[in-house]
């Protein structure tokens, strides 16, 4: 078996995470909190024995007192079909292997129990992505990854079903935060602990030269009535352990509607 590439230092995110301030930086998980249990409320069931993937105990523990608090390493500490629930909590995009933790969740889990994952989508930083990636361009002439890779969400919702869930869904909520400046952005990004930690990124300061460039594409791309903002796109994935009393999808062919009799839409009368 091929092993996955490594796309995080480890050392660098756990440092990071170890800087990052729980009382001001944690904004997104709040929310990320807020909208799982909007989720777990829609589903008419209690989980006796849940689990929590994070790399933030303090703050997901406040989703489910009584679950298994995880830390997202590469190999999960979850014992096979032991919860009724496993939630990934704003990690993925740091997993060098993505897939390989949805598939250790669904082994975690009983049949019929439930797995959530909420993370970062495409869409988190773009101005800021696109304000570095021209700065850096403009001023060096190459590029250096600075930010961790995150899928759409029509991408990672086909992750649920390489994983061998059932009934997969995925949507996402995008928050927009704005600052007064660029230099403002970046200090959160520290305090949420979510500074640079690729294993291919740069081991020496970025010139000052690229950031002061960076922050004047920024503001010139961006700004908006004094405040430049900050797209977070948050995708959230549900999925099941399969078992036999579920629903499952009508087999390919065995429609015996016409879809242009649903929409009403026939060719009768047509110009």
């Amino acid at each position: 078996m091929q092993k996955p590439p490594k796309i995080t230092d480890r050392k660098a995110l756990l440092r990071n995470r170890e800087r990052a301030d729980l009382n001001s930086g944690m904004f997104l998980h709040h929310a990320a909190i807020e909208e799982i249990t909007d989720r777990l409320k829609l589903i008419n069931r209690n989980f006796s024995n849940p689990a929590i993937v994070t790399g933030f105990p303090e703050i997901w523990k406040t989703l489910l007192p009584n679950a298994q608090l995880i830390e997202d390493k590469e190999i999960l500490a979850l014992e096979e079909q032991s919860f009724d629930l496993v939630v990934h909590a704003m990690a993925l995009h740091w997993a060098n292997d993505p897939v390989g933790q949805l598939i250790q969740c669904k082994r975690a889990l009983k049949p019929d129990g439930l797995f959530m994952a909420v993370g970062f989508g495409g869409s988190t930083l773009k101005e800021l992505r696109s304000a570095i990636t021209i700065a850096e361009a403009e001023v060096t002439g190459g590029l250096s990854p600075r930010i961790a890779p995150m899928a759409e969400v029509r991408d990672i919702g086909s992750l649920l079903q390489r994983a061998g869930f059932a009934l997969p869904v995925a949507d996402s909520v995008s928050l927009t935060a704005t600052y007064e400046t660029p230099w403002n952005l970046m200090r959160d990004l520290r305090n949420m602990g979510e500074a640079n930690a690729l294993e291919a990124r740069l081991r020496k300061m970025t010139l000052r030269n690229v950031l002061i460039r960076s922050s004047e594409l920024y503001v010139e791309q961006f700004m908006h009535l004094d405040r430049i903002p900050a797209t977070f796109e948050l995708i959230f994935l549900l999925g099941w352990a399969p078992h036999p009393e579920q629903p499952r999808p009508l087999r390919r062919g065995s429609a015996n509607t016409r879809l242009a009799d649903v929409l009403n839409n026939s060719k009768t009368g047509q110009q």
